[in-house]
């Protein structure tokens, strides 16, 4: 008969501190190497204590027969999740497929749904909560969208980059669940702010910050953006217990972030009159052109991606030039829509060659900045079409979607080049 040897004994689980590191949690990094975050087990205790104080003061509880799911659309009839994790590039997936349902599904249904949404909304604006705002919309419209996300979703979070405001408000009225915009770092244990649920005021920011963080705005001269203003704006810098300890073996990085005992995010925030948090900008993303102007990148990539036409845009400059050219990845059916309109013959990788293509596509973008205002310097001066999209493969975007820039411009180098003598 065989005895096992550690049957009898007993040991003591050695001692944890909370200063303990619990956790090393390498960030993906749009610049450079990843970093390896020291998270304590302080950090993810005073994370989820904040975050269950927030719950419970929405009327939301977790409990053990929840389901998360991380995020494959083929799973989710599968799992029927109740709650639901999402980066946008996913939810936009979901805002897409749906619209094409509703588009395809005959006059009636459209006619239907557009009438239960305009009502739905409508009082969701004036406050009701999603679950009653429109009992009897929900039953004959909205539950199909619910069934077609498992049936039992109730929380539907968004994070790791911002969120369209027009497809917050879609979900929010036709999922039948909180659809909640959330934000936060690796280095900051992830959740710092979250928006609130049943508070449509609250759409297109990130709501106001969880308990247990300090939360702060550093004005940033050289972008204009002054932290005292009537409308203040700033880099976001962050306090409390939720910090990271550093990054690991690199001393020299966390002393470029952690200042006074306040973490520098590097994103530039704006405070709503409500007390919660809308992103602005990103810090990092800028640059001079020679005329001396300074740009920030990633707002007017935000602008120029409202255009319906192209998928998406990564615009580049630098002090040696003084215009901006673009990297554009355009919509396949939009594009094949206007050759076809056009009398414009070839499959999208010899459309995305064309002349006249790009011509249509820069003048697409001119209308939109022309829209919104934008300062002539901001304009983009040269595109090239690229039929495949941005991605993961070529190491131009981190695993949550965010442009690799340096990466970009060694990947399209010779591209970015060519733009720049076409305009001379």
């Amino acid at each position: 008969m065989e005895h096992n040897v550690g049957c009898d004994k007993q040991f003591d689980l050695p001692t944890k501190k909370k200063d303990d590191v619990c956790t090393i949690m390498y960030t993906s990094g749009t610049t450079g190497d990843p970093k390896g975050v020291l998270i304590s087990n302080k950090s993810i205790i005073t994370l989820i204590s904040g975050i269950d104080r927030f719950l419970l003061g929405v009327n939301e509880q977790l409990t053990e027969d929840d389901i998360d799911i991380k995020l494959l659309v083929e799973d989710i009839g599968e799992l029927k999740p109740t709650v639901f994790c999402a980066v946008p590039r996913v939810l936009d997936r979901i805002f897409t497929g749906l619209q094409t349902k509703i588009s395809t599904g005959g006059k009636l249904k459209q006619t239907l749904f557009n009438l239960s949404y305009k009502y739905k909304l409508h009082n969701m604006a004036r406050g009701s909560r999603h679950d009653e705002a429109a009992r009897i919309c929900d039953r004959l419209v909205f539950n199909k969208v619910k069934d077609g996300l498992g049936g039992n979703v109730r929380l539907i979070l968004s994070g790791a980059a911002p969120l369209a405001t027009h497809v917050e408000q879609f979900l929010r009225v036709v999922t039948c669940a909180h659809v909640l915009q959330g934000y936060g770092l690796t280095e900051t244990c992830a959740g710092t702010f979250v928006s609130l649920p049943n508070d449509l005021s609250m759409l297109g920011t990130v709501g106001p910050p969880v308990a247990n963080v300090d939360v702060r705005l550093e004005s940033v001269p050289e972008m204009n953006y002054d932290a005292l203003s009537e409308v203040p704006r700033g880099e976001i810098c962050i306090r409390g217990d939720t910090l990271f300890s550093g990054y690991h073996k690199r001393e020299d990085l966390t002393e470029e972030v952690m200042l006074d005992g306040w973490f520098h995010t590097g994103d530039i925030g704006e405070w709503q009159p409500d007390g919660s948090m809308k992103i602005i900008d990103r810090k990092k993303n800028i640059f001079k052109l020679s005329q001396g102007e300074y740009v920030a990148v990633e707002n007017l990539e935000n602008i120029y991606g409202l255009v319906p036409d192209i998928d998406s845009i990564w615009i580049y400059g630098n002090s040696f030039e003084s215009a901006l050219v673009a990297i554009v990845n355009p919509n396949m059916q939009a594009l094949e829509h206007w050759a076809q309109m056009n009398g414009i013959s070839g499959d999208f990788a010899s459309l995305c060659q064309n002349s006249m293509a790009k011509e249509y596509i820069l003048g697409e973008l001119t209308k939109i900045g022309k829209e919104k205002k934008l300062k002539g310097f901001e304009f983009i001066k040269a595109v090239h079409l690229d039929p495949v999209p941005f991605d993961m493969e070529r190491d131009l975007l981190t695993p949550t979607y965010k442009k690799k820039r340096p990466q970009l411009l060694k990947y399209y180098e010779s591209v970015i080049d060519d733009l720049y003598k076409s305009l001379k």
